[in-house]
């Protein structure tokens, strides 16, 4: 029998499940047992929670075979938990490093009381990290353990399962009830029954707290006091209790009323039933401060004008500033402004949707792919596609072009029903609007709210306003469990992700030989040459972009047979290697599509850029030069390390980067074995139909898509180098090799 059973109910949460059943495997205090229990989540929690199974005997998971929702879910788990103490968790909260041992401690301290309540933090989804202003409750000095009577303010504190610790034998002859706040009720009754409880002055759990759009399932806290006056009403000798719970239930719905939790239009409606749920049990509650009272009377009699009256004026003062500042525009834009305001009271147009890249570039991308699926699965739909006017002419003839910022733009914006952008479209959705935000590949380095842990590289990214606008995404399109996970996180909102595969990446699985012996004459390729497509990052940390290779010496070491496209990132402003005079280094970085690159290639050299993810589905090999590898990490951050598991052969130096390629280490048995790794597990779905599938589901409903090919059941177009056979090393004249210690 383990001293801890600790419950935690997983539903639509598994951007932060493997941190929470880290959190409690982890502990110094190893005497638990771990019940995840899988509430029919339709995402990869139940995968996780098998993950953790498989790995650790302590893991007892559970899987219902309908959702029920976390009351539910945590009775569940107290069916099959053994441990002296239950303790429960939200999916997406931790506990704290050495919480289980304090508690153990604390426990074994005041007798083995029936609860024992602890500190918390919150977490909140904006970077901060919040103590609850009533944790003084907990400091208080005295006699332990005690009944509640003796410290009534421990009332004060949340009323929620996850800041206590309960033995078993006392709360299995309770449950949790169904719907929402449903911790309320279960607290209530445990506290006020409670024969013994004790306090630890600890922060033991971190609570985090997501972003979350208003729903009506807030309305269901009018349920749940109903039965916690129902539980009073059953037991006489607890009446003492009404006026103080009563007290609580009117702080209780003055919060869900005051805080942006209530669907838009609805306030009065949920003040009109709090009025009446509090002359339901209307009783003579205890005394409430000063600051208090006005608050309660307003939620009393019903007063949701003035309740309203009172919330609005802050609004319309916030509102005041920011029309100052929009008024400060020129006149066409204020015309723009009302052509937009007309546009969006005109009718959706069901038959448009509009394409949109790296902020008005050229045709191209996850949404350049998307844009010919939609003509190829759904030509009912007329596309169109913003970009600037320099890049008109990389858009197909079949499409429409749409300058940012004109009439027409706002236009498409207001009436078009589907909406398809691979970075921040500012806009006012409207109902019957779909948004699909595609993004821009595989993270690996750190991406949104992750972006407040490195200031100087997040700049003057405003944090609100990209929130705002995830709060208007509908579907965001990933290629593997990695990005769904991260942008789960790092992007919070209740958009639907479609885990289908990167749709860009679509034609490497459809090009022909012929395609790209086309792409390289047109790049001006010498036949039997070896290509190596060159893709450094953006380096935040750096005022100028300098190239860390000297392309000229890199080439001329390798000889005539080596030639390197090289490829600026889309920031540097220019030419990657304006110095390069070599005719064997080939500037592309004007050329308007990176896969076509990818494919006239037959290497690629990179260091953390996400073009990594993408190439690995040509299964042709891939070298990284990571020289300043910690000091990219320190400033931007890195979700794993590449080093560590890395697609091929990486070099730490320009000479060994000369010696990977010398004597043909970079496409070598080891490095073929990397990639297939990497390929493995970041390239799961990409099969040459992502760009189908969406389409598919998100235009034509449907739910029964194409089935995914296997990675190893694929068959990529083979590189030019490949089909010619050109020898793997060169001779030794040209290159003499270096050391290849620590290359991989």
């Amino acid at each position: 029998m383990p001293r801890f059973s600790v419950i935690v109910p997983a539903y639509k949460v598994q951007a932060y499940l493997h941190e929470c059943l880290e959190s409690v495997l982890s502990q110094s205090y190893p005497d638990l047992e771990l019940i995840p229990v899988d509430d029919a989540s339709p995402d990869a929690c139940g995968a996780i929670i098998d993950e953790f199974a498989a790995r650790d005997p302590r893991v007892r998971p559970l899987r219902l075979a309908r959702n029920q929702g976390p009351g539910p879910a945590r009775n569940a788990g107290m069916a099959e938990a053994t441990g002296d103490y239950l303790l429960f968790l939200d999916g997406d909260d931790t506990l704290t490093p050495g919480a289980l041992e304090a508690i153990a401690d604390r426990l074994k301290e005041t007798g083995e009381p029936d609860v024992l309540v602890h500190d918390h933090a919150r977490s909140h989804w904006t970077g901060e990290t919040i103590h609850d202003q009533a944790f003084v409750q907990l400091t208080k000095e005295g006699p332990a353990p005690f009944r509640l009577e003796d410290r009534p303010g421990l009332l004060r504190l949340p009323m929620v399962a996850w800041n206590k610790a309960y033995r078993r034998e006392f709360a299995a002859g309770f449950a949790f009830p169904p719907g929402h706040y449903e911790d309320a009720t279960w607290t209530y009754q445990l506290m006020l029954t409670a024969e013994s409880i004790a306090t630890l002055d600890r922060v033991c759990v971190h609570h985090r707290q997501r972003r979350k759009a208003g729903t009506r399932r807030h309305f269901e806290v009018f349920e749940q006091y109903d039965r916690v006056f129902a539980f009073l009403a059953e037991r006489p000798e607890l009446a003492t209790w009404r006026p103080v719970l009563f007290r609580r239930m009117l702080d209780h719905l003055t919060a869900v009323a005051r805080r942006e939790r209530l669907p838009r239009g609805t306030r009065a409606e949920f003040l009109r039933l709090a009025r009446t749920h509090c002359r339901r049990h209307r009783t003579a509650a205890a005394p409430a401060p000063l600051r208090d009272r006005l608050r309660h009377s307003l939620i009393r009699l019903g007063l949701h004008r003035t309740y309203r009256t009172l919330q609005g004026s802050a609004a319309l003062s916030r509102k005041a500033v920011k029309l100052t500042v929009k008024l400060a525009g020129t006149l066409r834009s204020a015309a723009l402004r009302l052509h937009y305001r007309v546009q969006l009271r005109l009718p959706l147009r069901q038959d448009r949707a509009v394409f949109a890249a790296y902020g008005g570039q050229g045709h191209g991308c996850n949404p350049g792919a998307l844009e010919q699926a939609f003509r190829t699965h759904a030509p009912h739909i007329r596309t169109a596609w913003i970009a600037h006017p320099g890049h008109h002419h990389t858009i197909p003839a079949a499409t429409r072009r749409i300058t940012p910022g004109t009439a027409a733009y706002w236009t498409a914006l207001a009436r078009s029903k589907y909406l398809i952008d691979n970075e921040v479209l500012r806009l006012v959705k409207r109902p019957g609007q779909i948004v699909v935000q595609t993004q821009r590949g595989t993270p690996l380095k750190h991406m949104g709210l992750d972006l407040r842990e490195h200031p100087a590289t997040a700049a003057d990214l405003d944090f609100d306003a990209l929130l705002d606008t995830v709060d208007t995404w509908d579907y965001v399109v990933s290629a593997n469990r990695h990005s769904t996970l991260t942008w789960e996180r790092v992007h919070p909102g209740t958009y639907k992700t479609l885990e289908y595969g990167q749709p860009r990446n679509d034609v490497f699985q459809q090009a022909t030989s012929a395609d790209v012996t086309r792409l390289r004459e047109s790049l001006g390729i010498p036949e039997n040459s070896v290509a190596i497509l060159y893709a450094p990052t953006h380096r935040d940390y750096r005022r100028t972009q300098r190239v860390p290779l000297d392309l000229d010496h890199v080439v001329s070491r390798l000889g005539p047979r080596f030639v390197i496209l090289a490829r600026a990132h889309r920031r540097h402003g220019g030419p990657l290697a304006p110095d390069a005079t070599s005719p064997q280094v080939i500037d592309v970085t004007a050329h308007p599509s990176v896969e076509s690159l990818c494919l006239a290639s037959d290497a690629l050299l990179t260091d953390y850029s996400s073009i990594m993810f993408d190439y690995a589905n040509l299964d042709r090999p891939i070298v990284l030069h990571t020289e300043d590898q910690e000091a990219y990490k320190a400033a931007r951050g890195t979700y794993f390390d590449l080093r560590a598991f890395p697609p091929g052969a990486v070099a730490r130096s320009e000479d060994e980067l000369i010696d990977i390629f010398a004597t043909g280490h970079w496409r070598g048995s080891r490095s073929a074995q990397l990639r297939s790794a990497f390929r493995t597990r970041f390239c799961p779905y990409d099969d040459g139909r992502a760009a189908e599938r969406v389409v598919r589901h998100v235009v034509l409903g449907e739910q029964d898509l194409p089935s995914v090919v296997p990675p190893d059941e694929r068959h990529p177009v083979p590189s030019a180098a490949c089909r010619a056979r050109i020898p793997l090393t060169i001779p030794s004249q040209q290159a003499a090799p270096l050391s290849l210690t620590d290359r991989l």
